[in-house]
């Protein structure tokens, strides 16, 4: 019998005092159902909102009952070792040790790190191998102690790496004047990690598409990757996750700014016009401080980082990223961005482009008032829509777009109109005929140009969310792991960089100019080989593969690469088969 001054059995107040999530949840539904009490009732004794419970009580009904059986945050499918199960489990059915078969999958077209193939041979009963005697050549295991730069040999030194063809993207790297672009920013180092070669071994593990910094360990060894970033072996992830908040975004904004001005002089950026873009990183876990964001892949609203990019409206390159971005100030990026290169170039854009949710009426005001032109949709209203569909055919003239199919020839409507927040009087030009059910209208402060050019340059914007999209397959951009274990501003400010020397490779290689980095990295940049660390040069040996005829005619430039001390990086391709 309970006494009067504890009314439970002692041990009772695990029930009372739930303390792990999967118990309170319980509790709160047990509440709910079996004692009757209202969900804002329940919500108030457990600590959750009225609206928590109710969709709590919705998922219990539809049979999510599994309490008691903590889950990791995270997604709760993995794309990545699905693809590659199969394959993993035949390697281990052939004896293949982990690292051997990480090494065969880097080849594929579904790599995975060691985590995730030990975790597949965990699921499938598979038991580890003993462990077997290093094969790396004594030399290798010597340079592999710790993280500083490399001491270069008297003689030559042959070093086996899985990660040869990276080395095809430090031309593009010395070409962006990347270490001229680290100095400008003012990014920290230390005496035996410079600055560069902190960024270098970031932006490393990025362009051969490994999935979060936590997952360096797994190639901190390879000679080819430790070279690219001029050391004996790349900094452990503890270091470069800590070292990456020790950059601000002034300093993210200061190497961007520096890069665009390389690449304005490669031709790889043009500068007349941007299309621009936000892009939500969604996060997985629990207890952090971010705001909530509209994120279209899951079509929902949730806890994630609001990023904003820019690209170039001539070479599709991207050329700016901010992963600082609030609700409160994100109707300001259109205008942030154009004051950033207009203190890259001196001068504002020609024109932005971007849809009706990256600034407000507001923010079309300012841009105005900057002498910025701009390109944007309205949104549609029932009122707009039906005043539209109620003029008669003749207020509507045919216009001819730069493109082919069905929805060539539409029809435009123009008007002068104000928007909220906007007092000036903009040109509004209202499209029918593009295969929607209502018109789409354009919103503009050019009121010279020709209407099918306005139309036609918005499609292009288009290609932003291509880009966003390829940086996403080939650069992870999505990985925002549960921790935060880098910076984010730092993340896309790499992926700009990425992107770039990927374009300036691929501009290189015949036939592959409009390919995509995931594309250009499968065939040739996961190329394997040799590197040969000399006096004077490092010489790259590359592995024979089926696509070495396009890089025999390429023409690589031998370069003299400045964070190694100015040595020459020389590429020896295979002769290829004689008939």
């Amino acid at each position: 019998m309970a006494s009067a001054i504890r009314p439970y059995r002692e041990g009772g107040e695990f029930f009372t005092s739930p303390e792990g999530a999967a118990h309170r949840r319980y509790e709160a539904l047990r509440a709910y159902f079996v004692d009757r009490l209202s969900a804002a009732e329940a919500g108030a004794r457990f600590g959750y909102t009225e609206a928590t419970v109710a969709a709590m009580a919705r998922d219990f009904r539809a049979g999510d009952r599994d309490f008691f059986v903590e889950r990791r945050p995270g997604p709760r499918v993995a794309p990545a070792k699905a693809a590659a199960r199969d394959t993993v489990v035949r390697l281990r059915a052939q004896g293949r040790s982990i690292d051997e078969i990480t090494e065969a999958l880097a080849a594929t077209a579904t790599p995975l790190n060691r985590t995730g193939v030990w975790e597949i041979c965990r699921d499938e009963g598979l038991e580890r191998l003993a462990t077997r005697g290093s094969t790396r050549a004594p030399a290798l295991r010597e340079r592999q102690r710790r993280a500083r730069l490399i001491a270069w040999p008297e003689q030559p030194v042959i070093e086996e790496t899985s990660y040869a063809g990276l080395l095809l993207l430090a031309p593009a790297l010395v070409e962006l004047d990347l270490p001229g672009a680290v100095t400008a920013a003012g990014m920290p180092g230390t005496r035996e990690v410079p600055a560069l070669a902190s960024v270098l071994s970031l932006l490393a593990l990025k362009m051969i598409g490994q999935r979060r910094v936590s997952h360096v360990d797994d190639v901190a060894a390879d000679a080819g990757l430790a070279v690219f970033a001029g050391l004996e072996s790349l900094p452990k992830a503890t270091a470069l996750g800590t070292y990456s908040y020790r950059l601000s975004r002034e300093a993210n904004q200061a190497l961007l700014a520096a890069l665009a001005a390389s690449a304005r002089r490669s031709g790889q950026i043009q500068g007349r016009s941007f299309d621009l873009d936000f892009h939500a990183i969604m996060h997985f876990g629990d207890d952090v401080a971010l705001e909530n964001h509209y994120v279209p892949r899951r079509s929902q609203r949730t806890e994630s980082v609001l990023t904003f990019f820019a690209q170039d409206g001539d070479t599709h390159n991207l050329v700016y990223a901010n992963a600082t971005c609030t609700k409160a100030g994100q109707s300001g990026e259109a205008l942030a961005f154009a004051r950033h290169w207009r203190a890259v170039t001196g001068a504002y854009p020609e024109l932005l482009v971007f849809d009706s949710k990256v600034t407000t009426g507001a923010g079309l005001a300012a841009l105005d008032a900057e002498g910025i032109t701009f390109l944007t949709l309205r949104a549609r209203n029932a009122k707009l829509t039906a005043r539209l569909e109620a003029l008669p055919d003749d207020a509507w003239t045919t216009i001819t777009l730069d493109r082919r199919g069905p929805h060539s020839r539409p029809q435009v409507h123009e008007d002068t109109v104000t928007v909220r927040g906007c007092p000036k009087p903009l040109r509004q030009i209202a499209v029918r005929g593009l295969g929607h059910d209502h018109p789409t209208l354009v919103l503009t402060n050019d009121d010279n140009d020709k209407a099918a050019h306005l139309v036609n340059r918005y499609a292009k914007r288009m290609t932003i969310e291509q880009r966003l999209e390829e940086s996403i397959r080939s650069f992870h951009l999505d990985a925002l792991s549960s921790a935060v274990a880098l910076n984010v501003d730092l993340d896309t400010t790499l992926t700009v960089a990425a992107q770039l020397a990927y374009d300036w490779l691929r501009r290189r290689l015949p036939g592959y100019q409009t390919a995509t980095p995931d594309t250009i990295w499968r065939r040739f940049v996961s190329t394997k080989g040799s590197v040969v660390l000399g006096p004077d040069e490092v010489v790259v040996r590359l592995g024979e593969r089926t696509y070495s005829p396009v890089l025999r005619a390429a023409e690589l430039p031998t370069v003299s690469v400045p964070w190694w001390e100015g040595r020459r990086l020389r590429f020896e391709l295979p002769p290829g088969k004689r008939k």
